[in-house]
């Protein structure tokens, strides 16, 4: 019985061994079968990387250089003081001449004193002054002598300063041109910083 015993055990450890050999084979098999297609997976997954990287093209300078043919100008006062925009020349027999950009237009009544400036682009005075406002009328003896004169001059270009206009053409009536109440006006236009004439337009040749 014991012989039989010690046979039977003999072959069990037999069997278990061939087992346990047979399993580190395959395990061994199945490591070395994913070793190798670990750097295959790689390699594809790197040539992807490069496939996708090639295919996008590389911005050129050119590009940011380039220069948009629509050109929108958000603040065309920059032009009129640089003296590059348009003038509307108009017919020479024309009065007031149309070349300019503002124009000061200066007018004395029996009654009252009026100033105005207006623009190329528009009929309605930009900026103006008269001695019908209560304001500049409560400190005036009278609204049409040359003191009111001068000082609708004053107050139309301390409003010029304040607009922003400081150059502009004037062009008086050759026979009230050398009269008091111009003259006077004048003068405190000129005082209170205010060029009355504009630079000529400068052509730029492209």
């Amino acid at each position: 019985m014991l012989s039989e015993c010690q046979r039977w055990r003999s072959t069990c450890h037999a069997e278990e061994e061939m087992a346990l050999s047979g399993i580190s084979r395959s395990v061994r098999l199945l490591s070395g079968q994913i070793q190798r297609c670990r750097p295959v997976v790689a390699t594809n997954q790197t040539a992807r990387c490069l496939n996708q990287a090639a295919s996008q093209p590389e911005p050129s300078a050119e590009d940011n250089e380039a220069v948009n043919p629509t050109f929108i100008n958000r603040n065309p006062r920059n032009l009129e003081q640089m003296a590059l925009a348009v003038k509307d020349r108009g017919w020479k027999t024309t009065w007031p001449h149309r070349e300019f950009y503002h124009r000061l237009e200066f007018s004395r009544t029996q009654h009252h004193v009026t100033a105005q400036v207006f623009s190329s682009s528009s009929p309605v005075p930009v900026v103006s002054c008269s001695t019908k406002e209560w304001a500049v009328k409560k400190e005036l003896a009278s609204t049409s002598c040359v003191a009111a004169c001068q000082a609708v001059g004053e107050v139309l270009a301390h409003r010029c300063q304040q607009a922003g206009i400081t150059r502009m053409v004037y062009r008086a009536i050759p026979w009230t041109y050398r009269s008091d109440a111009v003259q006077s006006f004048r003068a405190a236009m000129k005082e209170g910083g205010i060029t009355l004439s504009e630079p000529r337009r400068k052509y730029v040749s492209t």
